[in-house]
């Protein structure tokens, strides 16, 4: 973590002292820590307050409190923010405590929670707890259940956490803007018996999208559905860490959607179960088995799965154009078109330039200059080459005897022998022919071949 620093990007946005307005905001602030790495920070057991099992926020941190007469404290910042969303790119957008998204908060059910929210951007805003049961006036929703939060002021909200589960926290304040300039966090609130829906591993991530033109770094806010980067907590792939996992360890991965659209999150390699949702935990006896779970706008997912089937499996949405960067959505399909004539003579004007897209869109081996902060749009590098994903993408890497608790990158799976796919470079089956239906006397001869999978579909 950092001190708090001193820039602040975004229209006239400026530094200036926090005024508290409550009873309980008279006393002294709890400190408002700062996390400006994109690194994924496991938390430490809690020292303070009840007990619980900690999640991993992917490429994110979890936000410290201070236990204040059995009340649980914690400070947000809203504030403008530098986001690395894989090396090479920056964005400037609007988030909590140096981030977006903001910290994950991790509470226990049952908890008195208290929130100072201390607003440094241009404009007014609130912060609404998404799913969370709660007192009206504390709902967050600017003009109706609360006033806004000017700049420059501070605010505090106090409710029970009275039900575990996985939530989510954001603006209901000039949302549009807010919230596509990254202003989101991630909330869980853990069951008072650590045991109860205990896993060895549990990894939460934000669903977020952005529409950043080249060479620029702020966001279009007006953008509906056509982003150029999809992502998981503000990064993209390959700036997104691994989930790394040791081999027969009980996995969870709690995803939350606050993009415009919805997103058919898949893993490789394993079955899983939805267990929770942002209503709360699934009975065990209606859970269901997927490998593909689809979240919506608004939604939050929860999947559990043992990890039992060691390599690299991917996990990513499973819409083409979300596991990929900085899209071009005007672009014609040149598939089948021969072009070179007329990249001969685009070459006299232009010297250098490259036919691209007919023959499909790969761009393995393709090198180019770019714009200034700009990612290419499948930029990552696996084991055998080319790994020609990017945006909602990343890897789950399951590893024999990784100890409790190591999140560090393994390096690349080495597969057992005869467990690769391979060139093959011998002669090729003949394809089986059915044998002919006699024809009826008068009939026309057909010659029919019946699929010989799927029970004869």
């Amino acid at each position: 973590m950092t001190s708090r620093r001193s820039f602040l990007t975004g229209a006239g946005a400026a530094m200036v002292g926090a005024s508290v307005v409550s009873k309980v905001g008279a006393a002294s602030l709890p400190e408002a820590p700062v996390q400006s790495s994109a690194a994924t920070v496991p938390p430490p057991a809690p020292s303070t307050g009840r007990p619980f099992n900690p999640v991993v926020t992917l490429n994110g941190w979890s936000l410290p409190w201070r236990m204040k007469d059995g009340v649980k404290e914690f400070h947000l910042v809203a504030e403008p923010v530098v986001r690395e969303l894989a090396p090479g790119m920056k964005a400037h957008l609007w988030g909590y405590n140096g981030q977006s998204p903001g910290p994950t908060i991790e509470v226990v059910e049952g908890d008195r929670v208290r929130i100072f929210v201390t607003n440094k951007l241009p404009e007014q805003t609130s912060v609404h707890w998404h799913g969370q049961i709660l007192p009206s006036g504390m709902d967050g929703v600017t003009g109706l259940s609360q006033p806004g939060i000017m700049p420059g002021k501070t605010w505090v909200y106090e409710f029970v956490a009275k039900h575990a589960g996985t939530f989510m926290y954001h603006p209901h304040a000039d949302e549009m803007n807010q919230m596509a300039m990254g202003m989101m966090g991630f909330w869980v609130t853990h069951p008072k018996d650590p045991r109860q829906h205990a896993v060895d591993r549990d990894f939460v991530m934000l669903l977020n999208a952005y529409d950043i033109d080249p060479g620029s770094y702020t966001p279009r806010t007006n953008t509906m559905l056509d982003f150029n980067l999809w992502t998981f907590n503000s990064r993209v792939y390959p700036g997104i860490d691994p989930l790394v996992v040791r081999k027969d360890e009980r996995v969870r991965i709690r995803v939350g959607n606050l993009t415009m659209t919805n997103h058919p999150i898949h893993l490789h390699g394993h079955r899983f179960e939805v267990t929770g949702t942002d209503g709360g935990w699934i009975p065990p006896t209606a859970r269901w088995p997927e490998v593909t779970t689809d979240v919506a706008v608004g939604q939050m997912r929860a999947i559990e799965f043992i990890a039992d089937n060691p390599g690299d499996w991917t996990f990513h949405c499973h819409k083409s154009h979300h596991t990929m960067n900085a899209m071009g959505h005007q672009v014609p399909n040149l598939i089948g078109v021969d072009h070179s004539g007329v990249a001969e003579k685009i070459n006299d004007l232009i010297p250098g330039y490259m036919v691209m897209g007919d023959k499909g869109g790969s761009m393995g081996g393709m090198q180019m200059p770019l714009p200034e902060n700009t990612l290419p749009m499948m930029a990552g590098r696996g084991p055998f080459g080319n790994v020609e994903m990017g945006g909602m993408f990343t890897v789950m890497k399951v590893r024999e005897g990784l100890a409790r608790g190591d999140f560090k990158d393994p390096g690349w799976y080495a597969n057992p022998p005869g467990t690769l796919a391979r060139e093959w470079i011998g002669d090729l089956p003949q394809a089986a022919q059915a044998p002919a239906t006699p024809a009826a006397p008068g009939d026309a001869a057909l010659t029919v071949r019946k699929p010989s999978g799927h029970s004869g579909h």
